[in-house]
């Protein structure tokens, strides 16, 4: 596979020496994949971002999982980052049918085996990454274990509003415009217009401060909100994750007790009933619970080292 470079901008990432190539996907679209790796790394993480993010938003992350000795791999989904997108406006959010995010998983995996990084592989999957990471390792995605964060297995959403947003999000694509804008959303990001204050991301100011950023020294990285189109098959898709089993992969899942974009419940139920899974609740924390205080990210990465690295150690005496 010859591997062709992409932009990736070091200035804003903050993190290891990386990456980026452009990887062409099944049905011919062109996405940006990214990672860092260093010396002796013993394993690599497949990181799932989630809608609007882009690989440079993980740079701090790819630090911490470095050092345990792990390489770690983000991806631009198709409609975001500087991928190509499936309208003229690339402001919008939008996806022709969710099940296309899996033919990204596996030009991401490909990738990753091209570039001959070392296994065991481990997903790491945040909010619409979590979706697809569900639907990903109930297909078989080849990793040891996975962990999510916030992830998006249902959204918040007012009672009165749910049979609204069904309702017109199902018959938008006939009517002809499931490619504009989900109502109360806007073409601008969230980021560029919310103080830190109203933020619904993180409790913590620096982390915020290196979110927004990057959006204001690469604007062409953000993104604004869903189209209907999206709305629908994201809906659609978490309805039918929801009516499946878990996959028997080990896994742990991080959620904010000030959790307001996805649905809690949905996470609590799926999680007391995955086989040898386990929910970490974490206090004072947001959406965002990466993207947290400093005293939250080190349990967050305490606990990920003790998920992941085990793997590692097995694989080794069983050689």
């Amino acid at each position: 596979m010859t591997l062709t470079p992409a932009p990736y901008f070091t200035d804003i990432a903050d993190g290891p020496d990386g990456a980026a190539h452009w990887v062409t996907t099944s049905d011919g679209l062109r996405i940006r994949i990214g990672h860092w790796t260093g010396p002796d790394v013993r394993g690599t993480v497949l990181l799932f971002p989630g809608r609007t993010e882009y690989i440079e938003k993980y740079g701090r992350d790819a630090t911490e999982l470095l050092a345990m000795g792990l390489a770690t791999v983000a991806i631009d989904w198709r409609g975001q980052g500087l991928s190509d997108h499936t309208t003229p406006n690339r402001n919008l959010g939008d996806v022709v049918e969710f099940a296309d995010y899996q033919r990204d998983v596996a030009a991401m995996v490909a990738h990753v085996r091209a570039l001959g990084l070392p296994e065991p592989f481990y997903l790491l999957a945040h909010s619409m990454g979590g979706c697809i990471g569900l639907r990903a390792l109930q297909a078989g995605l080849p990793v040891a274990t996975a962990a999510f964060s916030a992830p998006m297995w249902g959204i918040q959403m007012a009672p009165a509003l749910r049979p609204v947003a069904w309702g017109l999000t199902s018959i938008s694509g006939a009517l002809g415009f499931g490619t504009r804008l989900a109502p109360g959303q806007t073409e601008t990001s969230m980021m560029t217009r919310t103080p830190f204050a109203a933020n619904p991301l993180t409790n913590d100011p620096d982390m915020y401060a290196y979110m927004t950023g990057q959006i204001t020294a690469r604007p062409e990285l953000g993104l604004g909100g869903p189209t209907m189109r999206w709305l629908n098959e994201s809906l659609v898709e978490m309805r039918r994750l929801s009516m499946a089993p878990s996959p028997r992969v080990a896994c742990i899942t991080f959620l904010g007790t000030e959790e307001t974009i996805v649905d809690p419940m949905r996470i609590k139920t799926r999680m007391a009933a995955w086989p040898n899974g386990r929910l970490i609740m974490l206090d004072g924390c947001k959406h965002e619970v990466l993207m947290e205080r400093p005293e939250s990210r080190a349990r967050i990465f305490a606990e990920l080292a003790r998920h992941f690295t085990p793997q590692i150690d097995q694989q080794r005496t069983a050689c």
